[in-house]
């Protein structure tokens, strides 16, 4: 079954979350009122509802020999949208963390990079090698 996700998430100011999801990671804007806003991600609904302040506990888990944010999450995307997406983000002044192969020479190889948007959240963005391996152990 095909589907796609719906994740609604507190923000600390719903223009800068505009500003950051249309304009450095290029989506297109959906519903949006003063207090919430939804995001297209890759044909996915992201909301964001004004919160004011709020934090999590970032713990990490190591996955090989890098240590991980335990609360993310992302996106799959082709590798040459994978590619042109983390050199773009990788110039800006943006907390983007070095490419990286998970998996390698396994089933589920992938690339993956993360970079933290303006409400603290790291947003994970994924290129499988081989696309049908997402779900194969």
């Amino acid at each position: 079954m095909e589907a796609k996700f719906h994740l609604a998430l507190p923000c600390r100011d719903i223009e800068e979350t505009k500003k950051f999801y249309m304009e450095i990671i290029g989506t297109n804007l959906g519903r949006n009122t003063e207090k919430w806003l939804d995001i297209d991600l890759f044909g996915n609904q992201l909301t964001f509802t004004q919160a004011g302040n709020f934090s999590f506990d970032f713990k990490s888990y190591k996955l090989d020999d890098y240590i991980l944010p335990a609360f993310h999450f992302g996106v799959i995307i082709p590798n040459d949208s994978w590619e042109e997406l983390y050199g773009r983000l990788f110039q800006m002044d943006l907390e983007v963390t070095t490419k990286a192969t998970f998996m390698q020479g396994k089933k589920g190889e992938h690339l993956s990079f993360f970079v933290q948007d303006p409400n603290g959240y790291m947003l994970e963005f994924k290129s499988f090698k081989n696309v049908n391996e997402v779900f194969t152990l």
